[in-house]
């Protein structure tokens, strides 16, 4: 069969029609940019990161939000806060009263009775005691008989019992005393009352119920998130994150954070053992003291706010991260076994 090529010339219409001129720069883009993708994707390394969603906490368990008390039951009498007031340690928040308006009066005298009682049975115990001494010494002489010295001493043990059983009541006395001076209920730190459970004279609670929420001041704050299973074998404590508060604007890249803006450093404290009834596992986050940027003032990110997190892992090929989420497998499962 003859060349084509050597018969082209032949066929001048052939000839005249050409490839228009962006078509082939189309072309060139697309070889460009297959090129270029699959160069970006074999060598441009990228941060594999596990995100999570959760909430800014207190670290300490006792600067967390309090429920205060009431130490004594009884009748709300005044209220001296609101929602929203701060106060410092010792401050008033609520006078609690005794249905009883004359209680504490009754109280202050029956200890006085049980005082002069106490007294009365102690002078009676010790010319007693006398008495017991000076039957001793006559019953050793002889003088009287044993009958005589063993009902002296049966009295005077007899009044040392009156004696604690005055001790004791009066103890008791002291006690319901010590109580009743309670009846104000006051600030155990420095911190912000958050709510107020409303109530007057004609409400009644009792001891041990609820009267406000506090939050103490100056905690030191955490995040908690939650994390899929997928990824949690691979989140240890000290592991490095980003963290992104509601509120704050920012754009994170999640596998180059070091391009990353408004986001905050911040570590892995410590990883539950156990999911929660959704398969979520909590993680702990708190300070990175080596980030260069703090976070935010207490102003602008307050306990609860909500948090997303970026937990950071391993630095993979783009390519192999787009893999691993094609095929929704853990990050370098088989190379951290491995190292194991």
């Amino acid at each position: 069969m003859a060349n084509p090529e050597l018969h082209r010339h032949r066929f001048k219409t052939l000839n005249s029609i050409q490839m228009p001129r962006v078509m082939r720069v189309i072309g060139w883009l697309l070889l460009a940019g297959l090129t270029l993708m699959v160069l970006f994707l074999t060598f441009v390394p990228w941060v594999q990161t596990t995100t999570g969603a959760g909430t800014v906490i207190a670290l300490n368990p006792n600067d967390r939000v309090q429920e205060i008390n009431a130490l004594v039951s009884g009748r709300i009498q005044e209220w001296f806060v609101r929602d929203g007031s701060h106060v410092v340690s010792g401050d008033p928040i609520v006078q609690i009263v005794d249905n009883d308006p004359q209680l504490i009066e009754r109280l202050q005298a029956e200890r006085a009775q049980y005082l002069n009682k106490r007294l009365a049975v102690e002078q009676a115990q010790a010319t007693a005691e006398i008495d017991m001494q000076r039957m001793q010494g006559l019953f050793e002489k002889g003088l009287v008989a044993q009958r005589d010295y063993e009902l002296a001493r049966i009295k005077v043990d007899g009044l040392r019992g009156d004696v604690a059983e005055a001790a004791a009541a009066l103890n008791r006395i002291e006690v319901s005393l010590s109580r009743q001076s309670v009846q104000v209920v006051r600030a155990p730190r420095d911190g912000v009352i958050l709510h107020v459970n409303g109530g007057d004279a004609a409400t009644f609670i009792s001891a041990g119920a609820p009267v406000a929420t506090f939050v103490p001041d100056n905690a030191e704050r955490a995040v908690q998130i939650d994390i899929d299973g997928r990824d949690v074998a691979l989140v240890t404590p000290g592991a490095t994150a980003r963290l992104q508060f509601e509120g704050w604007p920012a754009v994170q890249f999640s596998g180059w954070p070091s391009v990353s803006v408004g986001t905050f450093g911040a570590k892995v404290l410590s990883v539950d053992p156990s999911a929660d009834r959704a398969g979520r596992f909590r993680v702990l986050l708190v300070v990175d003291e080596a980030d260069p940027v703090a976070w935010p003032n207490e102003r602008f990110v307050r306990y609860g706010a909500k948090v997303r997190g970026w937990i950071q892992l391993d630095t993979v090929p783009a390519g192999y991260e787009v893999w691993r989420q094609l095929n929704n497998f853990p990050p370098n499962l088989v190379e951290q076994q491995a190292g194991e």
